[in-house]
């Protein structure tokens, strides 16, 4: 299809790879882990972190739903390689 070949294709190949790097970052930044670490230790505390972590689970649907359509985007606009 043409769509594929097209700038918008390409574009939204782009953007949903900026997606899938925010919300990495985002998932990696609101980690179960992280508040119990002494990089974390007083992250707790902070009222704003408090509520992004409550949506640490939500992100993974984000991150999960960008990524098979940032690939499926990028395979039909170059193709299999081999």
């Amino acid at each position: 299809m043409s769509i594929f070949q097209s700038v918008l294709a390409a574009r939204l190949i782009f953007i949903l790879g900026i997606l899938n790097l925010l919300s990495l970052a985002a998932i990696f930044a609101t980690c179960r882990c992280l508040p119990a670490s002494r990089f974390g230790k007083g992250l707790m505390e902070n009222r704003f972190y408090r509520k992004i972590f409550k949506y640490h689970c939500y992100v993974w649907y984000v991150l999960w739903v960008s990524v098979i359509v940032h690939a499926f985007f990028a395979i039909m606009f170059a193709g299999i390689p081999f």
